[in-house]
């Protein structure tokens, strides 16, 4: 690509027009003085940086990609990606093995789901951690999420025929966090799905979306994933079928850090991709679809936006679809970052800041003391519940609970 071709294309860092509001926004310029701010790591360092790779810092590696920097900006600079694009681009420094089994979430899943109850309770072990912590510099404080022994593939394997009596059908990404961790998330996909009237397809070998290994650094992993994930998902486009997700983190990857970051081509399947509760919001209010809910459900519940979520400007399906659940006493946290950004949190040299970070929505959500949080992101998840004790679930899950059936 030459010089003219990338000024010109998405990175568009001479529109910023330095009125600095990025780094007003950005989570982790108060948090972290090693860390230079959006404004300067992003469209500054960019100038200085197609000059000579010289002016490249290593510092942007602070960056949590969260993107709440562009959702702020008021003319639509893409900060974030250039700051991540830069890094693809100039960084030098290498994965560690620490940064590679944190980001194979496929690989280790298919090597730990076999002896999960072993694995999970020997990484809640302190002593594990310690060493963990020593070795690998996987700070001690973390808990890695547990392991299901048995897979959401397998279990929807024994129940996909009855799918099929369904004229209606749809894809479901479910992504290694479903299959590997926590198959009742599916379940409870495909619970709500039949409810409306809609069967559901598992794609063709899915892999994981690879946003741990964008953040990592292993762009030739991530590459191949995205682009063995779009072959697949181009298969149920052809089908017409409609993909559906149950991760905020998951879908934006797929539709906008494929082509942005990694040069991969899903103009095919990217306006297919959607989150189940963006479908199933405008399948209701358009009369399509109707659940029905028990009378006697009733919860507090704290619903908190994944920044993702806030780049999609889709946060407001999930609110309006758990507000339509009798019972339900409703809190929209404040727009906050959670501090983890899958995972930036578990590493030693992050802690701090990480916590640090998601201080504000931990005081708050301590403050409305919900029977449980809301969330659509599973690593936001992993820290909101690390950090307050509170359960955390998704809201499909929620409507699972809620249905009358």
């Amino acid at each position: 690509m030459t010089l003219q071709e990338y000024t010109s294309s998405a990175h568009n860092f001479e529109e910023c027009m330095k009125c600095t509001v990025c780094t007003a926004y950005c989570p982790v310029v108060p948090a972290n003085p090693k860390y230079p701010g959006p404004k300067q790591a992003g469209p500054d360092g960019e100038r200085l940086r197609l000059k000579d790779p010289f002016f490249f810092e290593e510092t942007l590696k602070y960056c949590l990609n969260c993107k709440r920097c562009e959702v702020a900006c008021p003319s639509g600079v893409k900060v974030a990606d250039i700051i991540q694009a830069a890094r693809i681009r100039y960084s030098k420094s290498k994965p560690k093995l620490r940064d590679r089994i944190l980001a194979s979430t496929d690989f280790m899943g298919t090597l730990a789901r076999p002896f999960a109850p072993v694995v999970n309770g020997m990484t809640g072990l302190g002593a594990t951690k310690a060493v963990l912590d020593a070795t690998m510099a996987i700070d001690k404080h973390r808990t890695f999420p547990k392991y299901s022994f048995k897979g959401f593939e397998s279990w929807f394997r024994k129940n996909a025929p009855d799918q099929t009596r369904f004229p209606e059908q749809v894809s479901y990404f479910h992504g290694c966090y479903v299959n590997y961790n926590f198959p009742q998330l599916g379940k409870d996909f495909v619970k709500v799905m039949n409810a409306a009237g809609i069967g559901v397809n598992l794609l063709d070998k899915e892999k994981c979306c690879g946003v741990a290994m964008i953040s990592n650094g292993m762009i030739d992993g991530a590459k191949k994933h995205a682009a063995h994930n779009v072959a697949v998902l181009g298969k149920a486009v052809d089908a017409g079928r409609k993909i559906l997700t149950t991760s905020s983190t998951c879908t934006f990857t797929m539709r906008d850090e494929y082509p942005e970051l990694l040069g991969i081509d899903n103009s095919k399947v990217r306006d297919e991709i959607t989150l189940a509760t963006r479908y199933l919001y405008e399948r209701i209010s358009s009369g399509e679809v109707k659940l029905k809910f028990k009378k006697d459900y009733h919860a507090k519940i704290a619903y908190h936006t994944p920044c993702h979520m806030e780049k999609l400007g889709w946060g407001v399906y999930s609110v309006e679809l758990l507000k339509m659940i009798p019972g339900v006493e409703f809190t929209l946290l404040d727009s906050n970052c959670c501090g983890i950004a899958g995972t930036y949190g578990f590493k030693k040299e992050n802690y701090e800041v990480s916590q640090a970070i998601g201080k504000p929505l931990f005081d708050q959500i301590a403050r409305v003391a919900p029977d449980f949080v809301a969330c659509d992101c599973e690593t936001c998840k992993w820290q909101i519940e690390m950090s307050t004790g509170l359960q955390v679930k998704n809201p499909i899950s929620i409507l699972a609970e809620a249905l009358d059936i």
